[in-house]
């Protein structure tokens, strides 16, 4: 299944991958309206720094999603064919154990909406919009990189 990679190494902590994932889970596809809007959505992604090292972090879409097994509500599922965890908003009681269960922490609270989000991999695109728009390329979409093992 295709995820989100994160090269801490190349990151520059510009904060852009949380802009355009706002953007591209607002309802106006205009970056100046969807700002100007008090009900913009919160980014499902975000970046944390540590200086001199920074990189964004959302959903890893995991094999087995603690976050699933945790949801009271059933809200959360993990798709058997994409492998893609959803939260559907209508069964969201917004009580935070997925956050609370997530090793990483990638569901985030939405006070105002008393709800959970996360990470989709902006379904129904063939780029995240995250990924496309990292102006250093510090995010890639794709397999799991491979790794050497010494």
């Amino acid at each position: 299944m295709k995820r989100i990679y994160a090269k801490s190494d190349v990151c520059i902590g510009c904060h852009l991958c949380e802009v355009y994932c706002r953007l591209a889970h607002s309802s106006i596809k205009d970056m100046v309206k969807t700002f100007n809007k008090q009900t913009a959505p919160i980014s499902a992604v975000r970046v944390d720094e540590n200086r001199p090292v920074s990189f964004a972090l959302q959903c890893r879409h995991c094999d087995e999603p603690l976050c699933v097994y945790s949801c009271l509500s059933g809200a959360l599922s993990k798709d058997p064919e994409t492998g893609i965890v959803t939260v559907d908003t209508e069964k969201c009681i917004g009580c935070w154990t997925c956050v609370l269960a997530c090793p990483v922490s990638a569901p985030k609270r939405d006070i105002g909406r008393g709800k959970v989000i996360k990470c989709d991999l902006c379904q129904g695109k063939e780029m995240p919009y995250c990924v496309a728009n990292c102006p250093n390329e510090a995010l890639v979409y794709g397999e799991a990189p491979v790794t050497s093992k010494a």
